[in-house]
């Protein structure tokens, strides 16, 4: 009887290489297939820690065909490794098709935890940690966005979200007018060398943006109580 592969998520590094761990190289080494977000960036990664192994894109677009292909080489008893770009994989990336998967067809699923970015800035905050939202990425249209923000009143929890540069400004803009000016907490360039935290009222953070452009990729976590 053919024995099933195994699938490990491994988190990477989000910005500092000291951050992967000695298990996450174990990881890596017995792997069969690394199934990744851009072959290119995680080809790197490796070659730093002088492995080797064959890659394959999971990116949005192709997801599903190479989804079917890396639950073939499971069902095949092949140990297949998922990252992401950095972080922990299946948050906000594709990988969670693969995950949804491969619990489907029965294979085991486990994983080497390590960094995130919604985790760290939450936890760096000051804001309560007891329960919070993770909401990843805003929709991109302003009235879509600020419907999201909407319901975050209903919710009596910190929210963490994603935002591009691009976008910094016109979500830091909503933000204030749908929930007012609210406490927030910016992290910018997390683990690495420029690596920055504002902390203030949404119309304080909006005031240094103003003076100067948004550089970096930022992680905002928010109070959307506005007495609080």
């Amino acid at each position: 009887m053919n024995m099933k592969g195994v699938l490990t998520l491994v988190a990477t590094p989000i910005g500092n290489m000291g951050d992967l761990s000695p298990r996450a190289v174990e990881a890596f080494r017995a792997a069969d297939l690394i199934v990744c977000e851009d072959t290119r960036h995680s080809g790197r990664l490796l070659a730093h820690h002088g492995i080797s192994k064959p890659l394959s894109a999971l990116f949005m677009g192709k997801e599903r065909s190479r989804t079917e292909s890396a639950l073939k080489q499971l069902q095949d008893g092949k140990n297949v490794v998922l990252i992401t770009d950095a972080g922990t994989p299946a948050i906000q990336d594709p990988g969670f098709l693969l995950v949804r998967g491969a619990v489907q067809a029965g294979i085991l699923v486990t994983a080497v935890p390590g960094p995130c970015a919604a985790v760290m800035a939450l936890t760096i905050s000051g804001l309560p940690t007891d329960r919070f939202l993770f909401e990843g990425f805003l929709p991109p249209k302003e009235g879509a966005r600020r419907r999201r923000i909407e319901t975050w009143k209903a919710f009596d929890c910190t929210v963490v979200i994603y935002e591009s540069l691009y976008k910094l400004k016109r979500t830091l803009a909503d933000i204030e007018a749908v929930l007012g000016d609210v406490r927030i907490v910016v992290g910018r360039e997390l683990t690495k060398k420029f690596e920055e935290v504002l902390r203030g009222r949404v119309s304080e953070i909006r005031k240094v943006f103003e003076a100067r452009e948004p550089q970096g990729e930022f992680v905002l976590v928010i109070d959307p109580t506005p007495k609080s």
